[in-house]
């Protein structure tokens, strides 16, 4: 069985709804997974948009949410999560500078946001609030599986 993401809000590649964005209550989507490989210790969710700020002239990659420790027991995350996880998760720091969730916001264009799960061999250290290199850098051979899904977001559509 392989690592899989989705989520009750948004299929994979089809448009999120605008109240999990800027637009609408920015609260962050439902996801459940399954087929956590044997071994995993804990989960680590990395939810960026390569696409920024203009998908026709694309120049780096915005994060959205860095979360890691979530209990490798955990088969998902309730629609707006990021205000309750569950104990022992810890949350790193996003491209606002905070952190937490914070939806999609699109300057112009279609964006894609890609919500990354990664499966891990090890509960990591405490990293403080660690950006998503700092994190990527830490599960750094610690990868037994991982999966994506991908919503993508327009403004005023």
């Amino acid at each position: 069985m392989t690592l899989h993401l989705s989520s009750t809000a948004f299929a994979h590649e089809a448009p999120m709804p605008a109240r999990l964005t800027c637009d609408g209550e920015d609260r962050s989507p439902a996801l459940q997974w399954s087929g956590v490989p044997d071994g995993t210790r804990s989960l680590a969710l990395v939810v960026d948009d390569p696409d920024a700020p203009d998908p026709a002239a694309p120049r780096m990659t915005w994060v959205h949410w860095v979360i890691y420790n979530l209990p490798a027991t955990a088969a998902g995350l309730a629609e707006g999560a990021s205000r309750q996880l569950p104990a022992g998760t810890r949350e790193g720091v996003n491209d606002w500078g905070r952190t937490g969730y914070g939806g999609p916001c699109p300057p112009v264009g279609r964006h894609r946001y890609f919500h990354k799960l990664y499966a891990l061999d090890v509960v990591l250290p405490d990293l403080g609030q660690p950006d998503k290199a700092r994190l990527m850098k830490a599960m750094e051979g610690h990868i037994l599986a991982h999966a994506a899904l991908v919503g993508t977001y327009q403004r005023g559509h």
